[in-house]
């Protein structure tokens, strides 16, 4: 989820708060009801929504389509609903954020299925891809999940959360945040090594849209390997992608578990992106009792299957000439 022309401090708050994620989104090309995700196809009338599931050339219906998409691109899907109390930030204030997750049924939801150590991940950053915060809120018996948040800076935030329903399958919905201020937007350039309190991680691996794509994340302290690795949230180390543009939220698996590999320095991971593009990656470790973030920029490789050289015709020499 690179403006060519730079904008005064004033000019680009005005812009972002007058335009909000919308701004963000048009970067990606308009979408439909049907494109944008459940939540908004669920405004369109009932006969929209049944002529969206015809069959898209694929044996499925454009609904299994929106269903296949990237999480995070809606606040609502498969019936469930994330609502914050409310949906604003105040920078330099640390304050309790509050939300339901409403079933089918338009009830809260209040049993959750553990995922990685916890039963709800929640996920802030900035839409410009900057201030990440990985926090696990907890919930009271009526349904009501709270964490303390805290953004320093102005902008618009994407919160999401990641959850499994007991009894039903994982999801992971977004919303946006407003931060009131003048700010001024980052551009982030590709960066495959990350420094954060002394350790120095870097990656290796590409990424290609739209298959499997095996990472490895290094981790050094002091230009000496890390090899005794905490275990953080069922591994020894949890990774979140973000796709720059429209910040759709990808599921990243670590390839192995405690006890299947050793603590360091290298982690494994498995990527799959959906699309070319440049992905923000962020890589949470537990090292000396304390969780630090890694950041990195990572645009998408070639897919090689599809960079095949067609030879040329007979009677062609192969640069323009007949013979």
């Amino acid at each position: 989820m690179n403006a060519a022309v730079k904008l005064s401090a004033f000019g680009v708050a005005l812009a972002l708060a007058v335009a909000g994620a919308y701004g963000v989104g048009m970067a990606v090309g308009p979408l439909t009801a049907v494109d944008a995700g459940v939540d908004d196809a669920s405004e369109a009338t009932a006969a929209e929504v049944r002529g969206a599931e015809r069959e898209d050339g694929r044996g499925g219906s454009a609904r299994d389509a929106v269903l296949e998409q990237p999480g995070g691109l809606a606040s609502s899907a498969g019936g469930y609903t994330f609502t914050p109390t409310d949906s604003s930030l105040t920078p330099g204030a640390r304050e309790d954020f509050t939300f339901r997750i409403v079933g089918p049924d338009g009830a809260p939801v209040t049993a959750f299925d553990v995922e990685h150590d916890k039963r709800m991940h929640l996920i802030l950053v900035r839409r410009d891809g900057t201030g990440f915060q990985h926090v696990h809120p907890d919930m009271t018996p009526e349904g009501t999940w709270s964490v303390p948040l805290g953004v320093s800076d102005a902008g618009s935030y994407r919160a999401f959360v990641d959850f499994t329903p007991t009894g039903a399958a994982a999801a992971t919905l977004g919303v946006d945040l407003a931060a009131p201020g003048l700010f001024e937007p980052v551009t982030h350039v590709p960066a495959r090594t990350a420094a954060v309190d002394g350790y120095e991680v870097t990656l290796a691996g590409d990424l290609v849209g739209g298959q499997a794509s095996p990472l490895t994340l290094t981790v050094r302290r002091d230009g000496r390997p890390v090899t005794d690795l905490e275990p953080y949230l069922g591994a020894y180390g949890h990774l979140v992608a973000l796709r720059e543009g429209d910040l759709a939220y990808l599921h990243v698996h670590p390839d192995g578990g405690p006890g299947e590999g050793p603590a360091g320095p290298d982690i494994p991971f498995v990527a799959e992106v959906p699309s070319a593009g440049s992905y923000r990656l962020f890589l949470d470790f537990q090292h000396d009792g304390v969780v630090r973030t890694a950041e990195f920029t990572v645009p998408t490789e070639p897919d090689a299957r599809d960079a095949t050289v067609t030879p040329p015709p007979a009677g062609h020499d192969g640069a323009g000439h007949s013979h």
